[in-house]
């Protein structure tokens, strides 16, 4: 059977509820402004980070706290902590599935595909009906992400999984290209 490799820059991660992710990707020729911006941002993000550490000790509860300091933790690439982070999330609130959208993503950054893959199936399991329409991004991935993950053990499910993935995102061309190599 055909292996696809996986585009992981496709990926983008909505986190509308801690204000969303700021990512910038501007390039300058003077590398000395980029060093100067980079430690500038680096700064910042232990600021912020050590600010919401403060802020969380004070009120271990306050969710949208934690989430902030888990996202800054992702902007800093520190995944160990996002992981924590949104772990402790999911104890407070173990109904609330971004939480474990946004752990499998930070599993996922960090190389480590099999508990990204339990993370995926805990999110996909936790999004309520209701929740469907406005995930449905998401939960194309997480089946994608799922389907990929099961190409080679068990090609029947990961069959599966791909068209939910195309079911929610017929648009998602790596998915195309993946239920294309599962079916032929």
């Amino acid at each position: 059977m055909k292996m696809i490799k996986m585009n992981t820059k496709s990926l983008f991660l909505g986190l509308l509820f801690a204000g969303g992710l700021g990512f910038v990707s501007a390039q300058t020729t003077q590398t000395d402004n980029t060093n100067a911006a980079a430690k500038t941002s680096q700064t910042g993000d232990t600021t912020t980070i050590d600010g919401l550490k403060k802020q969380i000790e004070a009120n271990p509860k306050d969710v949208n706290a934690l989430a902030q300091l888990a996202t800054a933790y992702q902007e800093a690439s520190d995944w160990k902590n996002a992981v924590d982070t949104w772990k402790k999330i999911s104890v407070l609130l173990p109904d609330w599935a971004p939480s474990y959208y946004s752990q499998a993503y930070a599993y996922q950054a960090a190389k480590d595909d099999i508990n990204a893959k339990i993370a995926y199936e805990k999110y996909v399991a936790t999004v309520k009906p209701e929740e469907v329409e406005q995930n449905k991004k998401n939960l194309a991935y997480a089946y994608f992400y799922l389907a990929f993950s099961e190409q080679k053990n068990d090609p029947n499910k990961a069959k599966e999984h791909i068209a939910k993935s195309i079911q929610y995102d017929p648009s998602n061309q790596d998915a195309v290209k993946l239920s294309k190599v599962l079916n032929s």
